[in-house]
C-alpha cells in the first residue's frame, strides 16, 4: 500500500480481527522490535487478475491466505537458511582475494550481498579480534562495506541498523586491543548512531555497552566502566541473558581490579559464577575461577589461594594450551612464594617465564620475569638477579615493545647491574609495565615517584 489508508479500511480492518489477532496488534503498535521482524515476513505474492476477478473475498482474512502466508513465511525462513548456509563458502572466497580486491568483490558481486555472509562477517570480526586485532577490524569494515550493498527493504532497515551498530562496535573493541583509542571513540560513535536507527533491541544495547565499558577501562576512566556494565547485566537479565550477565560481571570484576580492588573484583567473579553456563562457555569459566585464585592471592591469602587452585586442578587440565598453562604455573608460583616454598615458586616462574617466551607475549614474560627478581632480592641473590635482568632487555628489544617500556626496563636493568635495585623498585617497574600494555603513550618516570 503507498498511502495511507483511510478510516473506513482501518475500522473494517480492525472489525475483521479476532480478539487474539486485536491483542497482537495492540503489541506491535507499541514494539519497535517486533515491528522491525515484519521486514523479515515474506510479502503476500499479487494475485493474478484472474484471480481476482474471479474471487469476491480476495484479500480478506481466511483460513486459505493465512495457510499461504505460512507456506511464505516458511519459505522465506528457508530462505535465509540457505543464505546462512551459503556463507562460509564465500567467505573463504572472500578471504583468498588480496586485500586490496575484498571491496570490489563485495560491490560487483551479488552472490556476496545476501544477510548471510554479512552475519558471518561481523561474527567473524569479534572472533578474530582476540587474536589478531587488526585483522578483526578488517573483517568489521568489510561488513560495514558489504551493508551498503544489501536490500534493506528486504532484510528489514532497522534489523540491518542493529547488525551495523554490533559491526561498529566489534571494530571500536579491536581499536581498542590495537590501543587505537580515538579510532575506537569513532567507532563506538557510529555504534551508537546505528542503535539510535534501529529496533531499540535491549540485547543490542547490552552488547554495545559491554564493549564501550571495555574502552572506558582501558583508559582507566572506572566509574564510567562500571556505570556502562551495571546497565549491561541489568539488561541482559531482563531479557532472561543469564550467561551474558554473567560474561558482563567478569568484565566489572576485571575493572575492579584494574582500579587496585581486589576484594570488588572477587565479589564481582562469585556474582558471575551462577550465572555462567559451563556448556555454552568453558572458557570463561575457567577465567573466572583463574582470576579467584589470582586475586586471592593478589590479596595474600595463600591458603585460601591453594584450595581454590586444587578445586580448579580439572578445568585447568581440560585446557591444555600454552596460553592457559603458562597462567596456571605464573599462579602457582606465586601461591608456592606466598607458603614459603621458594623452590617450587623459582621453578614455576621459570617455566611460566619461558612458556611466555615461547609465545611471544612481551608483557606477561616482563611481569613474570620481576616476581623472579622479587624473588631473588629477597634472597640476596645478587648475581641470579644480574643474569635475569641481563636476558630481559634483548628480549623485549626483539619483540618490539613500545619506547617507554623498554626504557623502564633498561632503567631496572642499569639499577640491578649498580646494585641498587631493590624491592619498592621491582615493585615501581612491576606496576608501571600493566598500565603501560594497555596505554603505549605512558611515560615511565625514572625518579623516586610512581610510574
Amino acid at each position: 500500500m503507498k498511502i495511507h489508508p483511510n478510516d473506513d479500511v482501518l475500522e473494517e480492518f480492525v472489525l475483521s480481527l479476532d480478539e487474539e489477532h486485536l491483542s497482537l496488534l495492540g503489541h506491535l503498535a507499541g514494539c519497535n522490535y517486533c515491528r522491525s521482524k515484519l521486514y523479515y515476513l515474506p510479502r503476500p505474492l499479487p494475485l493474478h487478475p484472474k484471480d481476482a476477478l474471479g474471487n469476491p473475498k480476495a484479500g480478506i482474512y481466511e483460513a486459505g491466505l493465512a495457510e499461504s502466508r505460512r507456506a511464505l513465511s516458511s519459505r522465506w525462513e528457508a530462505i535465509l537458511e540457505r543464505e546462512r548456509d551459503d556463507a562460509p563458502g564465500l567467505f573463504v572466497e572472500l578471504l583468498e582475494q588480496p586485500a586490496e580486491d575484498r571491496d570490489l568483490l563485495l560491490r560487483g558481486s551479488p552472490r556476496f550481498q545476501t544477510w548471510g555472509v554479512f552475519e558471518l562477517l561481523v561474527e567473524r570480526s569479534l572472533e578474530s579480534t582476540l587474536q589478531d586485532p587488526a585483522f578483526g577490524e578488517h573483517l568489521g569494515l568489510l561488513a560495514l562495506r558489504l551493508s551498503d550493498h544489501l536490500d534493506h527493504e528486504r532484510y528489514g532497515a532497522e534489523r540491518s541498523a542493529d547488525l551495523r551498530a554490533r559491526a561498529w562496535a566489534f571494530v571500536g573493541n579491536a581499536c581498542r586491543l590495537r590501543s587505537d583509542f580515538q579510532g575506537a571513540e569513532e567507532a563506538f560513535g557510529q555504534a551508537y548512531q546505528q542503535l539510535k536507527n534501529g529496533t531499540r533491541d535491549g540485547l543490542e544495547r547490552a552488547i554495545f555497552l559491554d564493549l564501550k565499558a571495555s574502552l572506558h577501562r582501558a583508559q582507566r576512566r572506572f566509574d564510567e566502566a562500571l556505570r556502562l556494565l551495571r546497565r549491561a547485566v541489568d539488561l541482559f537479565l531482563s531479557h532472561g541473558e543469564r550467561h551474558r550477565a554473567g560474561r558482563s560481571l567478569v568484565n566489572v570484576s576485571t575493572v575492579h581490579h584494574y582500579a587496585g580492588n581486589l576484594e570488588a573484583a572477587i565479589s564481582s567473579l562469585l556474582q558471575a559464577l551462577p550465572l555462567i553456563d559451563p556448556e555454552r562457555e568453558p572458557r570463561l569459566l575457567l577465567c573466572v575461577r583463574h582470576n579467584l585464585v589470582d586475586y586471592t592471592a593478589g590479596l595474600g591469602r595463600f591458603q585460601e589461594a591453594q584450595r581454590l587452585y586444587r578445586e580448579a586442578r580439572p578445568l585447568y587440565r581440560s585446557f591444555n594450551e600454552p596460553w592457559v598453562q603458562n597462567r596456571r604455573r605464573w599462579v602457582r608460583g606465586k601461591i608456592a612464594k606466598g607458603l614459603g616454598q621458594l623452590r617450587q615458586a623459582e621453578a614455576q616462574f621459570l617455566a611460566a617465564r619461558d612458556g611466555f617466551i615461547a609465545e611471544g607475549i612481551p608483557y606477561d614474560t616482563a611481569l613474570v620475569s620481576l616476581e623472579l627478581a622479587l624473588l631473588y632480592v629477597e634472597q640476596g641473590r645478587t648475581e641470579d638477579l644480574k643474569r635475569l635482568a641481563g636476558e630481559m632487555v634483548p628480549i623485549f628489544a626483539s619483540r618490539h615493545i613500545h619506547r617507554e617500556a623498554l626504557a623502564a626496563l633498561t632503567f631496572f636493568q642499569q639499577a640491578v647491574e649498580a646494585e641498587t635495585a631493590g624491592a619498592a623498585l621491582v615493585a615501581k617497574v612491576a606496576a608501571y609495565l600493566r598500565r603501560a600494555e594497555g596505554d603505549p603513550a605512558l611515560a615511565f618516570e625514572a625518579g623516586n615517584g610512581s610510574a
